[in-house]
C-alpha cells in the first residue's frame, strides 16, 4: 500500500509527536534525530520497494522507542511501550503485531534470531537503520556512544572480535575503533534493497578512508 488514508496519517502524526517527546533526552546517537533520519530513509526505500507505507512509517518511528542498551538490556520494554501506545490509538492488532515484530528483530545483535521469513517492511526499516549506522553520521554516532560509555578511542593491543555471540556484543567494552570491524564495516553486505545497497557503498568507502586517515594520524604520519 503506497497511499495513506487520512486516518492513517493522523496516527502517524501522533506517533511522531509521541516519539519526539519520549526521546527528548536520549543519547545523541539514539535520539529523535536518529529516528527522523531512519524514518525519512525508510519512506524513500518503501516507495521504491512497494512496501506498506503505513507499517513502514510506524515501524521506523517506533523502532528505537526504548532501546534495550539504555534499559539494562531489557528487550521487552520497547515492544511493550510501542504496543501500549498503538493500542491507545485503536490501531488494529494485526498492524500492532507487525510493528512489534519489526522492533524485536531490527537490531544487528538479533540478526540471527528471526524465525521464518521476513516482511519487506522489516527489511526496508532495517536497511534504513543500518544506513544511519555507517558513513559520516555512523562514525559520529559510534564515537558519541563510545564517549557516553567511557570507552577508549583505540587500543592497538585489543583486537576486534568478529565472532561475538549476542550476549558478548551487548556487554562489549572495547575501544570504539573495534566497533568498525565488529559491525559497521559488515553492514554494506547486509543490505536487502537495491537502493540501500547503493547508499551503503558510498558510505562504506568513506569509513574506509576515515580509518586510513585515523591510523596515519595515530602514528604521526599525517
Amino acid at each position: 500500500m503506497n497511499k495513506l488514508t487520512s486516518q492513517q496519517q493522523v496516527i502517524i502524526d501522533q506517533t511522531r509527536e509521541f516519539v519526539k517527546q519520549q526521546l527528548s533526552e536520549a543519547e545523541g546517537g539514539h535520539d529523535w534525530f536518529h529516528i527522523y533520519r531512519v524514518w525519512k530513509t525508510a519512506i524513500k526505500l518503501a516507495k521504491e520497494e512497494q512496501a506498506d507505507l503505513f507499517i513502514v512509517n510506524l515501524g521506523a518511528l517506533l523502532h528505537d522507542i526504548a532501546d534495550a542498551k539504555f534499559h539494562d538490556g531489557n528487550e521487552e520494554i520497547g515492544p511493550q511501550k510501542a504496543e501500549a501506545f498503538l493500542k491507545s490509538l485503536l490501531v488494529e492488532q494485526q498492524v500492532i503485531d507487525h510493528i512489534i515484530h519489526i522492533i524485536r528483530f531490527i537490531s544487528f545483535k538479533n540478526r540471527n534470531q528471526n524465525p521464518g521469513s521476513e516482511s519487506r517492511e522489516l527489511q526496508v526499516i532495517r536497511d534504513a537503520d543500518r544506513i544511519d549506522a555507517i558513513g559520516a553520521i555512523g562514525i559520529a554516532r559510534a564515537f558519541n556512544y563510545g564517549g557516553y560509555k567511557g570507552r577508549a578511542l583505540y587500543d592497538p593491543s585489543i583486537k576486534p572480535n568478529l565472532n561475538k555471540k549476542k550476549e558478548e556484543y551487548k556487554a562489549a567494552t572495547e575501544p570504539t575503533i573495534n566497533h568498525f570491524y565488529e559491525k559497521l564495516l559488515l553492514l554494506k553486505d547486509m543490505m536487502h534493497t537495491d537502493s540501500a545497497k547503493k547508499m551503503a557503498q558510498q558510505r562504506h568507502q568513506f569509513m574506509e578512508q576515515y580509518l586510513e586517515q585515523f591510523y596515519a594520524e595515530w602514528e604521526g604520519k599525517r
